[in-house]
């Protein structure tokens, strides 16, 4: 007699397989001629963006079934007050993806309680996935794992020029750019995706700053997670614990140039 012992996914790679698949659907799309879903006046989702969140949720609902599940474009599902939440951000990088330039992301993250557990940030087009089991940082590439090692050796630092801006006009992260010590110290860079929030935990960015309250973000719980475990000083955008007082998010790949970042938004404040 056969006996087959079935060992359950474990979170961590269940969202690094659900990445995977929202990724997959993506590349398969790219370059097609997409049909564009209205949200706001000034913000639409592309049919990739749809079937991306299909893939991802099928894979999530098929492992755990009694698990919430917010997604950018399904909304909130599941039994209200649910200890296990999922996070997920189809296509980090809609306008990007449309206009057929390749900088986006497929974010896929847990929340248990009030903590990122396992999180996923896939990177469909360099066939990478920076990931997390809530202790240590990953990058995934052909099935093997390397760990994540910040430096702020480039001095490149993301700023996300995407509103909302809830700490206007007190704060504007475009106001750093024109900064003088800014540009002194750092060169900028917009890549409008919260990729570039996971590469500042493998070294390809020295920074990211943003405004916003991201608590349950789809688009950052992914990155920030991967950060956080990588290493990094997060913190929001005056320094206090992530997602208390003003909000927003500063993530550096040391302190040093945490520091720098604050002492500059500390003048942009005056």
């Amino acid at each position: 007699m056969i006996v087959l012992f079935f060992v359950p996914i474990t979170d961590e790679e269940l969202a690094l397989t659900a990445a995977q698949a929202g990724a997959a659907v993506v590349r398969a799309m790219w370059g097609t001629s997409l049909t564009r879903f209205a949200k706001s006046a000034d913000d639409f989702a592309t049919a990739a963006d749809i079937e991306a969140e299909k893939a991802i949720l099928g894979v999530i609902r098929t492992a755990r079934p009694d698990d919430a599940v917010t997604g950018e474009e399904s909304g909130r599902t599941g039994r209200d007050g649910a200890e296990r939440m999922w996070l997920v951000d189809p296509l980090c990088g809609t306008r990007n993806y449309a206009a057929r330039t390749m900088l986006v992301a497929v974010n896929v993250a847990l929340r248990v309680g009030s903590t990122i557990t396992a999180a996923a940030c896939a990177d469909p087009f360099a066939g990478e996935v920076f990931w997390t089991d809530g202790v240590h940082a990953y990058v995934r590439r052909d099935a093997g794992d390397e760990p994540l090692t910040p430096s702020a050796e480039s001095r490149l630092v993301d700023v996300n020029l995407d509103p909302p801006f809830p700490n206007a006009p007190a704060f504007r992260a475009a106001g750093l750019l024109a900064d003088p010590g800014f540009a002194g110290r750092f060169h900028p860079r917009v890549v409008s995706t919260t990729l570039a929030v996971a590469w500042v935990a493998t070294g390809r960015r020295a920074a990211y700053v943003t405004d916003g309250h991201l608590r349950d973000s789809v688009h950052f719980a992914s990155g920030i997670a991967v950060c956080q475990a990588a290493g990094c000083v997060v913190t929001g955008i005056h320094g206090e614990p992530l997602h208390t007082g003003a909000g927003g998010l500063v993530v550096a790949a040391d302190r040093e140039t945490h520091t720098a970042l604050l002492e500059i938004i500390a003048r942009a404040d005056r």
